[in-house]
């Protein structure tokens, strides 16, 4: 496996924080009564661009040199990623261009339009949308912002990692997504290095799951992309994948996959008890302790990733279980 260096994460950190706040890590009394262990909830649902993909698209934008910003990037993205990229672009007064296929809600297209960023809606999966994205980059000399799989991303999701060992150095467990793996090898590579017993948690949907089918078969594998109200867990992880794959192998000690229904009711749960809108990508970790498919020993953090959903499309979801 090429290496990420953990002192690359300390570096993200200190390019990001004249740009990016610190997000709130808040207790949870429901959640650890629920799990008998103290709960924490790491909002990177208040980056600027709504969720914590801002963090290794800022740190891709901020290595560039001057010259290659000047040309512009593109992204691919089921959302969240393409969003990051259009607010780093605009902080680094770079064009940018972001693909997504048809799958994407019409809600995160219409975010997408109003960022700056050109929006291009292409393919009917990421998988095509990708393919589209890379030959603009080929064509025109922007540079590719890749939306995982890249050393700075993780780097810059890393820092994340950081973030939660500052305010809860007695951590024993952090639950995120999985998905492409961005997030959870920075997590996972921070964690590990920091004290090898921190339990680090992957939760993903059931079908159309590309890193866990990956993970099965023991090498990259392509995925067909099924209905979900996690939208921002599809796509594939790449069968080219240099990074997150193994990755994930190495930090992730376990992993869960959550049935669409209880994925619902944790959205619910998390407007219930705490106010939050958030999409379905970012309630998995809770649906996962909610459902005690991950039973954790010890203070625990699950990571809100993003709430780029529809209030009324969040109404429609959350409705049959309030």
């Amino acid at each position: 496996m090429d290496t990420i260096p953990v002192k690359s994460v300390w570096q993200a950190r200190k390019r990001l924080f004249p740009y990016l706040p610190k997000t709130p890590l808040v207790y949870s009394a429901p959640l650890s009564g629920h799990c008998q262990t103290p709960v924490w909830l790491k909002l990177e649902t208040l980056q600027p661009s709504g969720s914590f993909k801002l963090r290794g698209a800022m740190n891709v934008l901020l290595s560039m040199s001057a010259e290659s910003r000047q040309k512009g990037v593109a992204a691919f993205s089921t959302g969240n990623h393409g969003l990051a990229v259009a607010y780093a672009a605009k902080q680094a007064k770079t064009p940018a261009t972001i693909f997504v296929s048809e799958a994407v809600p019409t809600a995160k297209q219409a975010a997408l339009q109003a960022s700056g960023a050109t929006l291009t809606v292409t393919g009917r999966s990421q998988d095509e949308a990708g393919a589209d994205c890379i030959r603009h980059c080929q064509q025109t000399g922007q540079t590719l912002v890749p939306p995982f799989d890249d050393d700075r991303i993780i780097a810059g999701q890393g820092t994340l990692a950081l973030e939660l060992l500052d305010d809860l150095p007695e951590l024993d467990t952090v639950i995120a997504g999985l998905s492409g793996g961005g997030l959870l090898s920075g997590i996972g590579l921070v964690m590990k290095h920091t004290d090898p017993t921190i339990q680090v948690a992957g939760a993903s949907i059931v079908n159309g799951a590309a890193m866990e089918a990956s993970l099965a078969a023991g090498h990259p594998v392509e995925v067909a992309e099924q209905p979900t109200v996690a939208d921002s867990l599809l796509g594939g992880i790449g069968l080219d994948n240099r990074w997150t794959f193994k990755a994930v192998q190495r930090y992730v000690d376990t992993r869960v996959q959550v049935p669409e229904e209880d994925i619902a009711k944790a959205m619910a749960y998390l407007y219930e008890h705490h106010h939050l809108i958030v999409e379905g990508a970012a309630a998995i970790g809770a649906a996962a302790l909610l459902n005690n498919s991950i039973r954790p020993k010890g203070p625990t953090a699950v990571v809100i990733t993003g709430a780029s959903i529809h209030p009324k499309e969040h109404r429609r979801i959350i409705r049959p279980y309030l």
